[in-house]
């Protein structure tokens, strides 16, 4: 059996790069201890229907590594799939859960999923799914999974309408929307720091909701202030120039592709196409 080196004691074969999906569900923790196991099975089983409806049943079939995690799963896929992960995937997931939902009791809670993607060097073993795949970017993958926009995006909207909000790594959105790898326009995703609360991770990641609704289609539109009674005081000329105030929590972007950024729940900045950015 062959001895690992320990880290930065020689060189070794950097693992293959892999697409990285993980998913999880909305507040499974206060479903009945009853309803997990059924919960469990059920999620990767809708999210391999919509794999399967957008041509990609091998994809999902022969992963590189697969990891269950009670509230859902995270599977590893050939980098040249990613695109197709982005869009139509996301889309056909909302579709798939849309439908189950319709299906579901009244009484029964309605299935509404995270979404993360991301990419890196992983050792997997496609022959044993179940053993491979850990490493730093599977890590980050459930981080971003875990994130407060993510988390905040998905709760901001209706529970009938949005069953689907994704957070891809700055990575993802490098390489596969703004190279224009995929039928989606850089405008349709919205920049956001990705953080989580008490476990020193911050990245830069972008949301995407198939199906906005609810706040999510008033939020951060630009306040319209009132008119004043009379006309403001005339400014002294040998004052100091005030800056001009900006939401607390605000983030500014270097890079935001023509949108107009306003303010989301949770201190990140939502970045809302112009008219006519949207499909």
């Amino acid at each position: 059996m062959a001895t690992e080196l320990p880290p930065f004691s020689g060189a070794r074969d950097l693992p293959d790069y892999l697409g990285i999906l993980a998913v999880d569900a909305k507040d499974f923790t206060a479903e009945p201890s009853v309803a997990h196991q059924p919960i469990s099975g059920l999620i990767p089983r809708l999210t391999g229907t919509a794999f399967e409806n957008i041509g990609l049943a091998e994809v999902w079939n022969q992963p590189a590594f697969f990891g269950p995690t009670g509230d859902g799963f995270a599977v590893g896929v050939p980098p040249r799939a990613l695109p197709y992960l982005v869009d139509p995937l996301l889309a056909e997931l909302q579709q798939v859960l849309a439908a189950h939902n319709s299906g579901s009791r009244r009484a029964e809670a309605l299935l509404r999923l995270r979404v993360s993607l991301h990419v890196g060097p992983l050792p997997a073993d496609p022959a044993q799914p179940f053993t491979g795949g850990g490493g730093t970017p599977r890590n980050d993958t459930h981080r971003l999974l875990d994130s407060t926009p993510v988390r905040a995006i998905l709760s901001a909207a209706s529970p009938r309408v949005t069953f689907v909000a994704a957070i891809l790594s700055d990575r993802i959105f490098q390489d596969v929307v703004a190279a224009g790898y995929t039928s989606l326009h850089p405008d349709h995703f919205i920049e956001v720091p990705a953080t989580v609360p008490g476990k020193g991770f911050t990245q830069r990641a972008w949301l995407r909701v198939p199906a906005p609704s609810g706040n999510l289609l008033t939020v951060g539109s630009p306040a319209v202030a009132p008119e004043p009674c009379a006309p403001p005081p005339a400014a002294d000329p040998g004052a100091p120039e005030q800056p001009v105030a900006t939401p607390e929590g605000a983030v500014q972007s270097g890079s935001n592709y023509g949108q107009v950024a306003g303010v989301v729940h949770g201190g990140m900045s939502m970045h809302r196409p112009e008219t006519g950015s949207h499909r």
